[in-house]
């Protein structure tokens, strides 16, 4: 059994409120079952990546918790929250402080493949 939960949040559009729910509470659960957890931000979501960005963002309009404090709580749970460098390029490197490494292709297609993870993609 795969000990390790790689999410690539990749697709999923910052501005879909709705679509960003699911892989940050599952990453959450997942770390509370104490298995490893990476969530890569790349693409349109590595933007969530960017300081302001997640800050401003509501999972359902009304809602006093952020897009952020969903990250933050994702961290704390046990979470490692990386971004590839191409989002870099997109949209600039003022990074949230739970992004703690930046990656490159080669890293996440090592991952992926490897026997001993699941890989989620929104």
């Amino acid at each position: 059994m795969a000990d390790k939960l790689l999410i690539i949040m990749m697709n999923t559009d910052p501005n879909s409120g709705s679509e960003l729910g699911a892989p940050f509470f599952q990453a959450t659960v997942a770390a509370a079952m104490e298995y490893e957890v990476e969530v890569i931000l790349t693409g349109r979501s590595g933007e969530l990546a960017v300081r302001g960005v997640a800050e401003n963002l509501h999972i359902k309009p009304g809602s006093k918790q952020t897009v952020y404090d969903y990250i933050c709580e994702a961290y704390e749970a046990g979470v490692k929250f990386k971004v590839c460098t191409p989002t870099l390029e997109l949209w600039g490197d003022d990074l949230i402080p739970e992004v703690t490494e930046t990656i490159g292709g080669a890293y996440v297609i090592s991952e992926a493949m490897d026997d001993n993870t699941v890989t989620f993609t929104y």
